[in-house]
């Protein structure tokens, strides 16, 4: 009765690893999920920032073209005020020329800051873009690790499940032996 109850054990035994065995099966199987659903959230964040990133330097081109047309608008209106003032008298002509260089000044100057403005927004969208790269990139070799030690993981489980296993197969085959034995030593 007793060598029924340590082949009923044994089985038991088994039958517990093979659920341990399914049970880890199971759990590498969502952790992959898992994994793949984090690679898709942060690519999605870095499509994000790019586009947020592409719309900034959509908007500052549009401004520089606004700002174009402001400047081709002031060109014109001070051409008309020239000529109105040739017509008008000499001495207009002077303060108007006058009037011609401030305005050349200040919009050489205005220029001058928009192109500072845009370089320097360019400048910072390109350091901007860098940071996500590096981020990415760190990101990705975290994740490559962190799948390299979950197979080292499971591998190593497997690996003990499977020596387990061989270890009551041989464990089952001796008590058979021993079993079979005892029943030829009863009947001789």
């Amino acid at each position: 009765m007793s060598t029924s109850q340590s082949a009923n054990v044994t089985q038991e035994e088994i039958q517990a690893w093979l659920t341990e065995i399914r049970d880890l099966k199971n759990t590498v199987s969502a952790l992959r999920s898992s994994l793949e659903q984090e690679n898709i959230n942060k690519e999605k964040s870095v499509q994000e920032a790019v586009a947020a990133s592409s719309a900034e330097i959509a908007q500052l081109k549009a401004t520089a073209a606004a700002l174009r047309d402001v400047l081709e608008q002031a060109r014109i209106d001070r051409d008309k005020d020239v000529q109105a003032a040739v017509v008008a008298a000499n001495h207009e002509i002077v303060q108007l020329r006058a009037a011609t260089a401030a305005l050349r000044d200040t919009l050489e100057l205005a220029r001058q800051d928009k192109e500072r403005s845009v370089q320097t927004a360019t400048r910072m969208a390109h350091d901007e873009i860098q940071q996500l790269k590096a981020t990415v990139a760190t990101l990705r070799d975290t994740l490559e690790l962190e799948r390299q030690d979950k197979e080292r993981s499971v591998q190593t489980a497997t690996r003990m499940a499977h020596d387990e296993i061989q270890q009551l197969k041989a464990t089952v085959a001796t008590l058979r032996d021993t079993l079979e034995a005892a029943d030829a030593g009863v009947l001789a």
